[in-house]
C-alpha cells in the first residue's frame, strides 16, 4: 500500500483552511470581513489568525482607517506554497475517489 501523504496540520483546521481559501483571491482582507465571511467569533478567528501568522502563512498589518483601527491580513508566498501543497496532498489522498 502506498504511503499516505501528510496534510499540513496548520492548514487542516476548518477555519484556517477557510481563511486561506478566501485570501487566495484577494490582495488583503480586514479582520471584520474575514469574521463575517467565516461566521466566526472574534476570539476564535483571532486565535486561528495568530497560528497562521506564526507559521508564516499570513502577514498582519495594523493601521487606521480614519480614526478607526483596522487589522489587515495578506497571504504570504510561503502561505500560497503551503496551501498549494496541501491541495496537492489532499488530491493524492483522495486518489480517484472524486
Amino acid at each position: 500500500m502506498p504511503e499516505l501523504p501528510e496534510l499540513d496540520p496548520v492548514i487542516h483546521g476548518k477555519l484556517r483552511l477557510a481563511v486561506l481559501s478566501l485570501l487566495t483571491s484577494i490582495e488583503a482582507a480586514d479582520f471584520t470581513w474575514l469574521r463575517e465571511k467565516t461566521g466566526s467569533t472574534d476570539g476564535n478567528l483571532g486565535a486561528q489568525m495568530l497560528k497562521l501568522e506564526e507559521a508564516g502563512y499570513v502577514a498582519m498589518e495594523k493601521r487606521f482607517a480614519g480614526r478607526k483601527p483596522q487589522t489587515l491580513y495578506r497571504m504570504t508566498p510561503k502561505g500560497r506554497e503551503a496551501l498549494a501543497g496541501y491541495v496537492a496532498a489532499l488530491k493524492k489522498l483522495l486518489g480517484g475517489v472524486l
